[in-house]
């Protein structure tokens, strides 16, 4: 059995796909640079877990940042048992892309650059890469389910343009070095272990502080959130199903099931036991009313499908949140 490299390990999905792999007895190479985009600790504490419950020498972590292509090579060239990639690793968040441009070039367009020559250069040795894109490439958009051949060239965001220019590059790596290539975009994932910059984790954080918490559009926004243990059901379906030829195919992983933002406040409060302080705010620059996900494609090809209700996701990030910072 070969290795597979996951970067982006000490993120949120990826510290959950690593896991993931490591229980059904994967060796996983892991690749994360632990920048401050949020709190390093909590990446520290994802590794810990996963090495801590990892056996002995089935998990190698490597402090590595994407946008050095040449320290990302070089990992490559150093793991010649490397047979496929999970990159996940990118610059996530939308509207901090207003705030640091240059980040989301060098993370998602350079990064992804260096990972596709790594598999390019591999000479067929890496026989499947599936990388991670987002819901954000289709745009503003209210007219129903976004469908994997819907338009995407009105990315409403720096970080949608860039994933947007992840994927492009993909498809021109699989044309032209007959790369075998998977691109998932995934819907507003939440759940344990999850980001501080999304909007579960803040009003949890908020309401249980007595702040209030910020609501955009007046809450009047619809996401089809997405908990991780679907979405790493959906990430290994595709790993262990590369294309029959080389291409690069895309695939939605979501709920396909919108759920408006005043609802999930609402289950909140019911879960935490506390009422919260609205502050109703315009629509921020980059935001998107809607995302919705058509994973008719997902159900077809995989036979993958999501399980999980937004009421029992936020339960059991409830649940853990209270078990980890009490």
């Amino acid at each position: 059995m070969g290795q597979i490299l996951v970067t982006g390990a000490a993120g949120f999905i990826g510290a959950h796909v690593c896991q993931a792999l490591l229980a059904r007895g994967e060796q996983v190479v892991g690749l994360d640079n632990l920048n401050p985009y949020y709190d390093p600790a909590l990446k520290h504490a994802r590794l810990q877990a996963l090495t801590g419950g990892a056996p002995p020498g089935a998990f190698g972590f490597h402090r590595v940042d994407l946008a050095d292509h040449g320290a990302v090579l070089d990992l490559f060239a150093a793991h010649p048992g490397l047979d496929r990639v999970v990159h996940l690793g990118a610059q996530a968040g939308v509207r901090w892309s207003l705030e640091a441009p240059f980040a989301y070039t060098a993370a998602n367009v350079t990064g992804t650059l260096a990972v596709l020559e790594g598999v390019r250069r591999s000479e067929g040795r890496i026989r499947h890469l599936v990388h991670a894109s987002t819901s954000s490439v289709y745009g503003s958009r209210t007219d129903g389910a976004f469908v994997e051949g819907d338009r995407t060239d009105r990315p409403a965001s720096l970080y949608a343009a860039t994933k947007l220019g992840a994927e492009l590059m993909a498809t021109s790596y699989a044309q032209l070095y007959g790369l075998r290539i998977s691109g998932l975009r995934f819907f507003t994932v939440y759940g344990p272990w999850g980001r501080p910059d999304m909007a579960y984790w803040l009003f949890t954080e908020a309401m249980l502080q007595g702040r209030p918490i910020r609501l955009f559009n007046g809450g009047r926004m619809r996401r089809d959130f997405t908990y991780v243990d679907d979405v790493v059901s959906g990430v290994l379906a595709v790993l262990d199903h590369p294309p029959a030829e080389p291409a690069h195919r895309i695939h939605n992983i979501g709920n396909s099931h919108p759920e408006e933002l005043l609802d999930m406040v609402a289950l909140l409060e019911e879960l935490l036991g506390v009422k919260a302080v609205r502050e109703l705010l315009p629509m921020q620059p980059g935001d998107v009313p809607a995302t919705f996900a058509d994973v008719s494609a997902m159900q077809r090809d995989f036979g993958w499908r999501p399980s999980t209700d937004l009421r029992t996701g936020l339960g059991r990030f409830v649940a853990w949140w209270r078990g980890h910072f009490g």
